[in-house]
């Protein structure tokens, strides 16, 4: 009699869900409290930019690193660490009462978020085969883009009640919780879960050329850095993130003050935008595997995928800055942020490819090269909506997309880098 499979591996990509809403929560929080913030601290907009540029800094150096230590040590040990990490300086924001100090205080926040996306990119590898983990990598991706749709709202019910301290408490002690029970639910492997069963390893283990090991090994980064590939996907990604923060760190004010909207009416408005990312992540994923378990190649579906939610995200951004209607202002920001959905998911899943075994490694350069984009975007953006207004600081956003798709078709995800790498070596030799 054939056992039916357990789905213990769904149930952790439910919790990487719940770890990427979290995370975002947290991190767009101080977003929405920005005008209190400013208007309380006397903070102008290029303050405000530079201590979210701060906050990438320390997010963008802790990336590689947070790959590598959740290849050698473990993605439970390692993403343990990042969430207690992040739920502590969580907590210390509503402690800070000037520049130096939030600055000081987000830069460390950004360095314990940094290993969480490089390791769940090593949870997927290790727990999803090569036709889940569109879907498995959209997961931990739209619990990061629900995050902001619940956080405008959110934020502004508890900063209306309790002022803007309040929310950083609430989600420092949510933080907390959220590691104990990722510590208690996960395991690196899925062969060390006491509640996996012979048939759901199975079906993980399906299709994967190399088997599962404790092996420590070091990723052969000279060899990646002469890779064409490996450049290709961090610049796709910066493209692709400096586009994704600039709404992160500048949309409740742009509605606030481009669009004129009232405190209550960004907090719905600037929900829509969120909302649309999350949905396009999860169907992208799945779309995606959909495909592919039907014979389209790897490299056809995620280099489509990457590349037009890049092309749709640069026109429909371009519209909305020459908008004057706040309604469809909002609409073609709404499906401008849905599109990068397609290109986000598509990006995961291709560090799982390109990277095989040193996925961390692989997804933590990636994530860096668009966290670049991030301690770019916030500052950069304030500097041409002061100079120049909202109009031509949008509008700059929407052309950087062009290097982006270019990017794309030099990715080849269906030609991992460790066997293009041992491959030119050979030759050589």
């Amino acid at each position: 009699m054939e056992i039916k499979p357990t789905k213990i591996r769904w149930v952790l990509g439910v919790f990487l869900f719940v770890l990427g809403f979290v995370a975002y929560m947290d991190r767009v929080n101080l977003s929405v409290a920005g005008p209190m913030i400013m208007k309380e601290f006397h903070f102008d907009k290029v303050q405000f930019g530079m201590m979210q540029t701060l906050f990438f800094i320390g997010y963008a150096v802790m990336q590689i690193p947070g790959g590598m230590v959740a290849e050698y040590f473990g993605a439970r040990k390692a993403m343990t660490l990042a969430i207690s990490w992040w739920s502590a300086f969580t907590f210390f924001t509503a402690a800070s009462s000037n520049f130096l100090t939030f600055g000081i205080v987000r830069a460390l926040f950004g360095v314990g978020e940094g290993p969480l996306y490089p390791g769940g990119s090593v949870l997927v590898r290790n727990w999803f085969n090569a036709k889940e983990r569109g879907t498995a990598n959209s997961f931990i991706l739209a619990g990061s883009f629900v995050g902001p749709v619940l956080a405008p709202a959110v934020t502004v019910a508890v900063i209306t009640t309790f002022g803007w301290k309040a929310i950083f408490y609430i989600f420092g002690g949510i933080g907390v919780l959220v590691a104990l029970g990722w510590w208690l639910i996960a395991r690196d492997y899925p062969k060390d879960h006491p509640l996996v069963n012979k048939s759901e390893l199975a079906i993980i283990m399906e299709g994967k050329t190399n088997p599962e090991t404790t092996k420590k090994e070091m990723a052969p980064w000279r060899n990646f850095i002469g890779s064409v590939q490996f450049w290709a996907i961090g610049i796709e990604y910066f493209v692709a993130d400096y586009i994704m923060y600039v709404y992160l760190s500048w949309l409740p004010i742009y509605l606030m003050e481009a669009q004129k909207f009232s405190l209550k009416q960004m907090g719905i408005a600037a929900a829509f935008p969120w909302l649309a990312l999350a949905i396009t992540t999860l169907s992208s994923g799945f779309l995606s595997d959909r495909l592919i378990a039907k014979g389209v190649s790897v490299n056809r579906v995620r280099t489509a995928f990457g590349a037009i939610g890049l092309v749709v995200s640069s026109i429909a951004l371009y519209l909305a800055a020459g908008s004057t209607n706040p309604i469809i202002t909002v609409v073609w920001l709404s499906i401008s942020l849905g599109s990068l959905g397609f290109t986000f998911s598509s990006s995961w899943a291709s560090c799982n490819e390109l990277g095989q075994k040193f996925t961390g490694s692989i997804s933590g350069w990636m994530n860096l090269c668009g966290n670049i984009g991030g301690v770019v975007a916030p500052t950069l953006t304030a500097i041409i909506a002061l100079r120049y207004g909202w109009q031509w600081a949008i509008s700059a956003t929407a052309f950087i997309g062009v290097i982006g798709v270019c990017a794309w078709f030099l990715v080849r995800p269906d030609q991992p880098l460790v066997i293009t790498t041992l491959h030119k070596e050979n030759k050589a030799a």
